[in-house]
């Protein structure tokens, strides 16, 4: 069953970095936001990274973005997909990234996993010319990747501009 993605993307002229999912899960379609699942791990890193207090609500996630210079979205705009299982999409129809880079000097893509990587890959590389980072996915079925682990290469990226 084909899905259209929800919201929009997270953003602001500051913002220089634009991290990618690849679609939104349907804890966080049924929650209005990215991230929604309470076991995903993104808000957690992301605080943990910065030295923040994990945010809790959709406007305490949209300041702790924007205040870090950080862009959100996911690469797929609809696709057809099994629950939230990333590795049930297809046809996927790509975000118009073009809405956000018109308006903000993003220097550099970080990618939230294996999918969202081959989707930007496939999709948008080509159109944006930009370099992509593909880091391990802060998903709960993603349980290779403790959270010290996933902070450490996520710091790196985030930090590293």
């Amino acid at each position: 069953m084909t899905v259209a993605h929800p919201f929009a993307p997270v953003f602001d002229a500051d913002s220089r970095l634009l991290i990618l999912g690849s679609f939104p899960s349907v804890r966080s379609r049924e929650q209005g936001f990215y991230y929604g699942h309470p076991q995903n791990r993104f808000w957690r890193m992301l605080a943990l990274v910065y030295g923040e207090e994990t945010p809790e609500t959709i406007d305490e996630k949209t300041r702790l973005l924007l205040k870090h210079g950080l862009a959100l979205w996911d690469a797929a705009a609809s696709c057809d997909i099994l629950g939230s299982r990333d590795d049930s999409i297809r046809a996927a129809a790509p975000t118009d990234l073009s809405v956000i880079l018109s308006q903000a000097r993003i220097a550099r893509v970080l990618c939230n996993g294996q999918t969202a990587g081959a989707l930007y890959r496939r999709l948008q590389a080509p159109r944006t010319g930009l370099p992509a980072l593909v880091l391990p996915s802060t998903s709960p079925a993603n349980a290779q990747w403790p959270l010290d682990r996933l902070c450490a290469v996520w710091k790196k990226a985030l930090l590293d501009t």
